[in-house]
């Protein structure tokens, strides 16, 4: 069995990479858009909030219906990865305006629930010992592919926005076929619960799930908005420096070295415990939070700096609250925790997205090095209850 398996996690990381590639793309081309198709209201929290809700709506869905308990995961994987792509593609055929490019940007973020989730349950429906350095693989992978569409626009051939969407739609189409072909369902797969609404409130009874499901919550304040704005805090410091930079380059740099986090994080977890892990990585991102109203308008090598220390701890604990939510839940009711636990931290993106977006917008251009602190609050909080976690380990 061994010798059958050892090509399996790559081909999921490699697959999951691709489709989540076009996670970010609307951030990454958005500036191009924009002024080639006049959809400059249509901002950056905007268009990534939109996605989020997508994938929060894609979870609920495929969730209500199992989908992928009741059809093989592998296929749910490949259907999904090529509906996501054909609604990417569907970019340069139909958007002429910002609320066409909205549209397509949410059934993109819809099919990534049968992408990103289902990706992991094919994981764990092969490796059943071992699944938190697994998840450190397949987080990893989703980091990658979100910081990939800002490798491409900053590539030495500066491709043009088109070119990046026809890219990105064949390299997640591509990873959906190599999951249909050559990973089939796992030895582990076990059918799993449907979706229980009335248990919603009463897996919040146990306090180490609690623990774990609200240090998530903090984390996901952070994260996203963190992302989508990198390449604003890039040209912040472009703009008070008056050193060139090449921005997406960097975004990819930022973004996408949180990969190796994820990677590291899940070999740790195996010696020092999940909590420890995600607490440590939580307080230094909660650390940058608060110090970046000194460090964004810092010479360049300085503040480069300070920002690949906030990528390498703002992700590094994502996979080990995965498994400390799996961990904790209820065993009768897990699908039904997993599911709200992911929904509720995605929706709480979106309100962390909007707001800084709305202060970004309406407060003035000398008040934009304090806007960041507002990220802050998310993993202190997170700390805050987990906590429990870290002290019973």
């Amino acid at each position: 069995m061994l010798k059958k398996t050892k090509y399996i996690l790559p081909l999921i990381v490699v697959s999951q990479f691709a489709g989540t590639s076009l996670w970010f793309l609307g951030n990454a081309i958005l500036p191009d858009i924009q002024q080639q198709l006049g959809t400059g209201k249509t901002g950056l929290g905007t268009i990534t909030s939109i996605v989020q809700f997508g994938f929060i709506a894609g979870t609920l869905v495929f969730a209500i219906l199992a989908l992928a308990d009741r059809f093989s995961p592998s296929r749910v994987f490949f259907i999904s990865s090529f509906l996501a792509s054909a609604a990417n593609l569907c970019i340069i055929w139909f958007v002429k305006d910002g609320s066409a490019l909205l549209l397509f940007r949410f059934i993109t973020g819809f099919f990534l629930a049968g992408i990103y989730p289902v990706g992991m349950k094919i994981a764990a429906d092969w490796y059943e010992k071992g699944l938190g350095k697994a998840l450190g693989w397949l987080v990893g992978a989703l980091v990658l592919g979100t910081a990939f569409p800002h490798l491409l626009k900053g590539s030495l051939h500066g491709l043009a926005w088109q070119k990046i969407v026809w890219f990105t739609s064949l390299f997640a189409l591509t990873g959906g076929l190599l999951i249909l072909v050559f990973v089939k369902d796992g030895p582990y797969r076990r059918k799993g619960q449907a979706f229980h609404p009335g248990k919603m409130v009463s897996i919040f009874c146990s306090k180490d799930f609690r623990s774990a499901a609200f240090g998530y919550f903090g984390h996901m304040w952070e994260l996203y908005t963190f992302w989508a704005f990198v390449p604003v805090m890039l040209a912040l410091n472009v703009y008070t420096i008056h050193h060139s930079l090449n921005i997406p380059l960097w975004s990819f740099i930022i973004i996408g070295i949180g990969c190796a986090s994820c990677i590291g994080g899940g070999y740790l977890s195996q010696k020092n415990g999940s909590a420890k892990v995600a607490f440590y990585s939580l307080l230094i991102s909660s650390l940058c939070c608060l110090s970046s109203i000194f460090l964004l308008h810092a010479p360049q090598p300085l503040f480069l700096g300070f920002m690949i220390i906030w990528g390498i701890a703002v992700i590094a604990d994502s996979p080990q609250f995965s498994a400390m939510v799996a961990q904790t839940a209820p065993s009768e009711s897990k699908g039904t925790a997993l599911t709200l636990v992911t929904s509720i931290g995605f929706a709480i993106t979106i309100v962390s997205l909007q707001l800084l977006n709305y202060l970004f917008d309406h407060i003035p251009e000398t008040g934009h090095d304090a806007i960041f602190m507002i990220l802050g609050p998310g993993p202190l909080i997170g700390l805050f209850f987990l906590y429990h976690l870290f002290k019973k380990k």
